[in-house]
């Protein structure tokens, strides 16, 4: 025990797996070297960099939490984009050079305004969020070489080549956003155990609304200082905390649908229905066996939930089945539980395709109709953790995959058995170790 506590209390840092610690290392040397050759050079447009700065401050500040536990800073990625492709602030004297500005400066910037912003995180207590903030740190750094160097020049800022300027931050603007999808899939695929593929896939399809809204911000802001100078920070700064404030809701929205689902999965436990724990595995198991079959983050949402409530349904049965254990007990009557808890998922009106995986989830693999995968893995689970529970005996769990395998002529899915099988192996490893 005391050798547990010991390690609870090991740095942060030696908690994290190498991808993140190769990627900090990374970012803090990119860092290091971007100050001290902005220190070296003297910085160009002092006014402009705090101004830009402040901003990314104020939206690390305020950063948001989205949907698969995802940290977001939209203010401050969009005011850092716009400072790596800003042109110039406002109009200049007949004859005076436009300001270069390197991109090591903007990487400086960037950096200094994301660490004051996160400084009161910090103070209450937070996590720092250095992965998040690296990895948006390598977007900017990726927009910031390939734009500065060419920023200024007749080929971007001359008369009448807004047009090329635009072409121009939308390429770069696109690899920016892919650069940090590109970051955040390989955390996920490793932290998660999923396929790289379906998490870059995932990573986009979350991040391209956001995306979106920062890259277009970015550029406004980059062609209005042109003609407002730093005003238009302040200018825009409403319209993306309006944004911010969107995302934030519907982010809310998603929790409190799950913690709304976790309530009641609970029920059919303090109701002696079910073994206290059995829909809280169940859901973690299917979820990780989903991912391994390879399933998008929005099927592994609605598994999940059907999961969680796959058994409330035996809420209107006249005596609870021994156990809880529905593998036990006749195919009419798991039918009729799986009707039940369908019709009252589909009572709350948003949850339809969680009530059909529900409905689904009495019928056999190879039925006809053929039930969709997430009621398929659903069932296999189910009954996996009706004959195993909470044990982290070997041979039980291996006699229990082995009574599936002899079912999955007609009831369980040979592909979700075998994906069981791997998930369980893990799982037993890590919680015997």
């Amino acid at each position: 025990m005391a050798m547990r506590q010991a390690d609870d209390r090991l740095p942060s840092w030696q908690a994290m797996d190498s991808g993140r610690l190769l990627l900090l290392a990374a970012v803090g040397m990119m860092v290091v070297a971007a100050v001290a050759h902005t220190a070296a050079a003297r910085l160009t447009g002092p006014q402009t960099a705090i101004a830009f700065g402040s901003v990314i401050a104020i939206g690390e500040l305020l950063r948001l939490a989205q949907p698969g536990g995802r940290e977001a800073a939209p203010i401050a990625t969009a005011a850092a984009l716009a400072y790596a492709l800003l042109l110039r602030v406002g109009e200049l004297p007949a004859g005076q050079p436009i300001p270069r500005v390197s991109a090591l400066q903007v990487i400086t910037v960037t950096a200094v305004g994301m660490t004051v912003g996160a400084l009161p995180h910090i103070a209450a207590g937070r996590p720092a969020g250095l992965t998040g903030m690296a990895t948006r740190l390598v977007a900017v750094a990726c927009v910031a070489f390939a734009f500065r160097p060419i920023a200024g020049t007749d080929i971007i800022s001359g008369p009448g080549h807004w047009w090329i300027a635009f072409m121009v931050m939308t390429a770069l603007v696109i690899v920016g956003w892919l650069a940090e999808a590109l970051i955040g899939a390989l955390i996920r695929a490793d932290d998660l155990g999923a396929r790289f593929s379906v998490a870059l896939w995932d990573e986009m399809r979350t991040q391209l609304p956001l995306g979106a809204a920062v890259g277009v911000s970015a550029m406004m802001i980059t062609f209005a200082a042109e003609v407002m100078g730093l005003a238009e920070l302040a200018v825009f700064l409403g319209p993306l905390l309006a944004t911010q404030v969107a995302f934030r809701r519907y982010s809310g929205i998603q929790a409190t649908y799950l913690q709304t689902v976790r309530a009641l999965a609970r029920v059919t436990e303090v109701g002696g229905y079910v073994e206290s724990g059995h829909s809280r595995r169940v859901s973690r198991l299917a979820v990780a066996v989903g991912r391994e079959l390879g399933l998008a983050e929005p099927d592994l949402l609605h598994l999940e939930y059907a999961a969680l409530m796959h058994d409330i349904g035996q809420l209107a049965l006249p005596d609870p089945i021994p156990g809880g254990a529905t593998v036990l007990v006749s195919k009419e009557d798991q039918r009729r539980i799986a009707e039940l808890g369908a019709d009252v998922i589909s009572k709350a009106g948003v949850l339809d395709r969680v009530a059909e995986l529900v409905r689904c989830q009495s019928w056999p693999s190879r039925g006809d109709p053929e039930p969709p995968v997430g009621s398929r893995i659903i069932r296999a689970v189910n009954a996996f953790d009706d004959l195993v529970g909470g044990s982290t005996d070997r041979d039980r769990s291996a006699a229990a995959l082995e009574r599936l395998r002899l079912d999955t002529a007609v009831e369980y899915d040979p592909g979700v058995v075998e994906a069981l099988s791997e998930v369980a192996g893990k799982r037993l490893a890590s919680r015997l170790e």
